[in-house]
């Protein structure tokens, strides 16, 4: 058997460009598997980042509307208020019900000035408590806000990276910062949290947020918690049957949305997970066309070497010998395209979170997956046996004399 594959390498060396030339097809489609399960991982760890949510006994109340490309809320025919809040902390399956403003503001540093949107922090200490527990952070400098902390913000750990920020300078704790042109201590900075919302953000004081907009009594997200994760469905019909009745809408008309974030990362992974299916069946043509490379290299490599194989024949060789020597030198070109497909592959993994950590600002790290590399090479191996079947079975059937005489 050690002496087939080095006769089958030493083979595919002579014939030299063609034989890599060949390995083409299964070098894409190996390659692009292995790039978009990578992506495809790091894509959706990036995704779950975004959220930026923790619990699983939180729903998230919007208005509906044409939301354009502005923060939720925005541009909604009938917006959600207090009032809404109020109701819905009152229904039995709710333990806490925090409203969240989002607003775009104008920002001064550095004498720098720039657009930068500002999230809301309520004033009652048990729902800031909620609201950081439904975000999951804490800081790296400063402190974290409080009630009463009136004239202070917080910010996002992208206001420390003076490349990022927009300002030209890093952003400490204890700095002062301009609002809409009214000045605000930097109270704490958020540690990073790997989601492009939550680490530019600008945290403010809800009645510093709405003298300075004037938006009245108008909010932009619910967030709810429920008493216990068994009454997340009851809860969520409840708070639907009471914002129709408050809104003055039927069924399957809402205006308004409740969700889990479960619900909307299970949207977000269908889509990613159809997305990578396409791909596959890219992926799947290339090894294909791959395939028939082979099988035509090999046809070729068998019309070329009829008198090699007439003598082999003529000094002993049995038709088992001359197929098996043929259909490992076809397994072999598939073995080198899926090596040089998973190197290709890597590296595109590899750029491609890159670019998804520097853009979105997250932390996905590439999983490299043995078990997947592992089963590629024998993929890889097994299709191009397969692929050379045909021509080794041409090969063994050969007649040694007429091999000989041509």
């Amino acid at each position: 058997m050690v002496n087939y594959f080095l006769y089958a390498f030493r083979n595919l060396r002579r014939r030299g460009m063609r034989s890599w030339l060949t390995l083409i097809g299964i070098c894409i489609g190996i390659a692009a598997v292995i790039a978009l399960i990578t992506l495809g991982t790091a894509l959706k760890m990036a995704v779950i980042g975004q959220f930026g949510i923790s619990s699983t006994e939180v729903l998230t109340v919007q208005a509906g509307g044409m939301n354009n490309y502005g923060p939720p809320g925005s541009g909604v025919v009938k917006s959600l208020t207090t009032q809404d809040v109020d109701a819905i902390s009152k229904l039995d399956t709710v333990d806490i019900a925090a409203g969240r403003k989002i607003e775009y503001v104008k920002a001064e540093f550095n004498r720098i000035q720039q657009i930068s949107y500002a999230i809301s922090m309520p004033t009652d200490n048990r729902v800031i408590e909620f609201m950081y527990q439904n975000l999951n952070v804490k800081s790296i400098e400063g402190r974290l806000m409080q009630s009463g902390d009136s004239g202070k913000v917080m910010l996002g750990n992208k206001f420390l990276d003076k490349d990022k920020n927009g300002f030209g300078k890093a952003i400490h704790a204890g700095d002062k910062i301009l609002i809409q042109s009214k000045k605000f201590e930097v109270i704490g900075i958020l540690d990073k949290k790997g989601s492009f919302i939550i680490d530019q953000v600008i945290i403010i004081d809800e009645k510093d947020l709405k003298e300075m907009m004037g938006y009245g009594d108008k909010t932009d997200i619910i967030a709810v918690k429920v008493k216990n994760k068994d009454l997340i469905d009851k809860a969520k019909e409840e708070i639907e049957k009471l914002m129709r009745q408050r809104r003055n809408v039927k069924v399957g008309e809402e205006d308004f949305d409740v969700s889990t974030p479960q619900a909307a990362l299970a949207t977000v992974n269908s889509i990613l997970s159809g997305i990578q299916i396409f791909i596959i069946i890219i992926a799947s043509i290339a090894i294909i066309v791959g395939a028939i490379g082979i099988i035509n290299t090999m046809t070729t490599s068998v019309l070329e070497r009829k008198k090699e194989i007439g003598i082999m024949k003529a000094i002993g060789a049995r038709n088992s010998n001359i197929f098996f020597l043929f259909c490992i030198e076809a397994g072999m070109m598939g073995v080198f395209g899926g090596v040089a497909g998973i190197i290709v592959g890597l590296f595109f993994g590899y750029s491609g979170v890159f670019g998804i950590n520097y853009f979105l600002g997250t932390g996905a790290k590439i999983n490299i997956d043995l078990w997947l590399i592992s089963l590629s090479l024998f993929g890889s191996f097994l299709i191009g046996s397969i692929a050379g079947i045909i021509p080794a079975m041409k090969a063994a059937n050969q007649n040694p004399v007429e091999a000989l005489r041509d």
